[in-house]
Parts: structure tokens; sequence; C-alpha cells
């Protein structure tokens, strides 16, 4: 569903718009000195309290609505996004923010990222007027990302493979100008190995979708996302409950091509490269085995120890194509390894990098943007536990142990020339619904990333 440019409306038409107060135990008195008696009564009725978490329509004389009234939740600290949590609350009409707002872009976000819907009827909008000092055409652009990427993880399998996908990434690279190629079949053998030997058990045929935006003597920025339609975990099948929520397993595909998006649309000073591996992990006959070699496009063979390490193997032959250029900015985003939910459950990221400065900087920029992120080490002594006896590695580990740091140098093995490199394993899902992240696919990092890049190569 595209976002309606409407729902953040510019502060030129504010004419009608229901004030929304926010309120905090330190204004609350000063907020009551100014309501009438008829009000006061209103509020004490319906027990509204600041730092409650809760909202109150307050009526007028003729049964319209007067104001609103809203009080953030005082328990811990406060989510930026919690007032955007009204747009799903209110009713349809127009709104606008009073009060002690600590961040009003976030809050504007927030109410637009609130109001997605991936299904059903588009509902009337509770629209807000952009606050004020807030960049508009800044907040639209996000949200629609992040619209985007969530409509895309949320579509199902049945209706979105390698196919679709690549037509959803023709369609933003067409729109910006960007120059596309894809790499499948026979070429796709001879170039890109393992992305083959992923993909090649399933009907829906595997590739590499390459496009490029930007002038070619500007800073080289690459994006490289994992593709993966649906994963079955192949031959070293998954359990039903593993393979559920696989629809999701091309969330950093997706993820990269919002945040291509946001950098095309921006007009940032940089020649941007997007890779996206497509496949579907199948089984068939002929689906690759555990105990198989295979050879990368680098040229390292890898040792297959479970079917279902699948994602590392086709991001190793993108990463490997994307090296060769040596990028100033190599970033490759994947819903890789459950040891990352283990680790840090499903709202934090972590990443890995090499680079202390960007790794500070990027913290300081999810901080920022209510966009969490968290660096875990790339620790070399683990390349012991992937090591193999048949070929240069193994792409699983026996151990049990540090998942998502093995998956991550696995990675690593396959990066030689990038200026910096730095690996997300997101979730790509918000499990149970919270303010401005309805319960789906989510764009993780996305916005911490553009952040970074747009300070970086603005």
């Amino acid at each position: 569903m595209r976002l309606p440019e409407e729902l953040l409306t510019e502060r030129k038409k504010t004419a009608g718009a229901v004030p929304v107060l926010v309120v905090t135990a330190k204004t609350w008195a000063k907020v009551q000195a100014s309501l009438s008696a008829a009000e006061v009564n209103w509020v004490k009725a319906h027990g509204f309290e600041p730092g409650s978490g809760r909202h109150l329509v307050v009526p007028d004389a003729e049964g319209g609505i007067a104001r609103v009234l809203a009080g953030p939740r005082g328990n811990g600290p406060a989510d930026p996004f919690d007032i955007g949590s009204l747009a799903r609350a209110l009713p349809a009409g127009l709104y606008r923010l009073e009060g002690e707002i600590p961040d009003a872009r976030l809050a504007a976000l927030g109410w637009c990222l609130e109001s997605y819907r991936f299904f059903g009827k588009a509902a009337p909008l509770a629209a807000l007027v952009c606050p004020e000092g807030v960049e508009r055409r800044e907040v639209l652009r996000a949200a629609e990302a992040v619209w985007m990427v969530r409509d895309l993880i949320n579509t199902s399998a049945a209706e979105l493979g390698p196919d679709e996908l690549e037509s959803a990434i023709r369609k933003v690279a067409r729109k910006f100008g960007a120059k596309l190629r894809v790499v499948k079949g026979a070429a796709l053998m001879r170039q890109f190995p393992l992305i083959h030997d992923v993909g090649k058990a399933s009907p829906r045929s595997p590739r590499l979708i390459d496009f490029t935006w930007g002038p070619a003597r500007a800073r080289k920025v690459t994006l490289v996302g994992k593709g993966v339609c649906f994963d079955t975990g192949g031959l070293d099948i998954k359990p039903a409950s593993g393979m559920a929520l696989m629809k999701k397993d091309m969330g950093g595909a997706a993820t990269v091509l919002g945040l291509a998006q946001m950098i095309m649309a921006a007009k940032l000073k940089v020649r941007l490269r997007v890779l996206v591996p497509a496949v579907e992990n199948s089984i068939a006959g002929n689906a690759f085995r555990p105990g198989d070699v295979l050879k990368s496009r680098k040229g390292l063979t890898v040792e297959i120890g479970n079917t279902d390490a699948e994602g590392r193997l086709i991001l190793a032959d993108a990463l490997a194509l994307a090296d060769e250029e040596a990028p100033d900015l190599l970033i490759d985003m994947a819903t890789l390894t459950g040891a990352a939910r283990v680790a840090l459950g499903p709202d934090v990221p972590p990443f890995f990098t090499d680079d202390d400065r960007l790794a500070e900087d990027l913290a300081s920029h999810a901080r920022n943007e209510n966009d969490p992120l968290w660096r875990l080490p790339l620790w070399r002594p683990y390349y012991r536990l992937f090591e193999s006896t048949v070929a240069d590695l193994n792409n699983s580990s026996d151990s049990g142990y540090a998942g998502s740091v093995t998956a991550a140098l696995f990675l690593r093995r396959f990066v030689e020339n990038a200026k910096t490199y730095v690996h997300f394993d997101i979730f790509g899902w918000t499990p149970s619904a919270r303010a401005g992240r309805p319960r789906g696919g989510e764009a993780q990092g996305m916005r911490a990333l553009f952040a970074l890049i747009r300070q970086r190569y603005q």
C-alpha cells in the first residue's frame, strides 16, 4: 500500500486541526488550569492522568472533538514513537501536536509508521499537521521507504518469489533512472556458483539482481541484501514452526532496497550499487546436499555442513562481486541467524564491523533515529569453529556457540578490498505490535544507516 502524502499535511493547512495536547506530570497543573469546568469534570470522570500511556478525547459543546489529551507512558524511557500510536486510536480527521514533545520529528514519523496497513481496505486517515521545525519531505521519505519494505516482507511467498522480487527492484531502479542487469541461467552457474547451487532445486529460477545509480566517479557505496524468498531449510528441512515466517527471509533484500530508495530520493552524492541474490531454498532431487563441496565466485571452496545455512552462501558470491571494485562502504543486510535473536531478541539487530569509528557513528545514529542496533564482535579465534578437512571452510558450525558471530566471520572471508565493511543480522519482523511498529515486516537498521550515509556523503 502506498503511503498517502496527506497523512502528514503541510503546516499551512492547519485550519480545523484538532489540538493534541501532550501532557506530563510537570505540565499537568498548567493544562488543567486552561480547561473549562465542564472539561475538568470530563477528565475526572474518565480518570485521565499524565504518564498513564492513555489519551482522552475531550468533546466540544456540539459533540465534536475540542481537543485530545495525551499522556505518554511514565515508566521507564519514553519511546519517541509513543505519540504516533494515536494515528490508529483517533477518529479520522486532522490533528496537530501541542505541548512538550521531546522529538517532534520522530513523533511525526511514528504517526506515519503507525498508520501502515497491509491487509484489508484502507481506513479513513487520522492525519497530522507537520510540526513546526520538522522537514515534512524528510519524514515522508523515511515513511515511504518503511512502508515499501513492510509490504515486501509481508507478502506471502506464493506471491513474491525471485521473479516478483526482481520486478519490485526494477520498479525502484526505473523510477530513479538506475542501470539494472540480471544474471541467471548458465551465466549465473558460471559466475555465481553458490547462488545457483542454493536456488537450483526450485522451479523459480535463482538470479543475481544488480543495479547502479549516481556518478561513476563519486564515492562508492554498495548494498547487498539477502533475497531468499522462501526457505524450507533444504534437505536439512526446518520444522513447521521454523518455516512459518520464512516468507520474511528476503527481509535483507527488502531493507537494502528501501535504503537505496531513500539515498536516491535524497540525491546523495554517491555512486550507489545494489546487489540482491534472489533464490528460493527448496527441496528436490537436484538440491544441494550436506557434505557437498561447492566452489564460490571468489575461488574458496565451501563444505556444506547444513543446507539451512544457505543465506551466507548466496551472500558470499554477491559480496565477492561487490568487493572486486573496492567500495568505500560495503553493507550487507540479512535475516541470517536465530542466534542473533537469542542474543538480542527481536527488537535489536546486531551489526559487525572492524571500523570502530563507523561503529560509534552508527550507534549514535541508531539512538537519534529510534532505530536500535548493537555491535557484536568479529572474534577471529572463532574461525576454528567452522574449519573443514575437505574444503577451505564449512558453512556451519557443530559447536552450537556464537552462531551470529561465526556467520559474520564466514562472510568476512569474502571481503578483502572494501575500505569499510559492515554486516547486519536483522530479524525483519515485529512479533508484537508497539508504537509505530505494527505486527509484521519491519525495516530494521535502515533509517540509522541512511542517517550515517547522509552525514558522510551528502
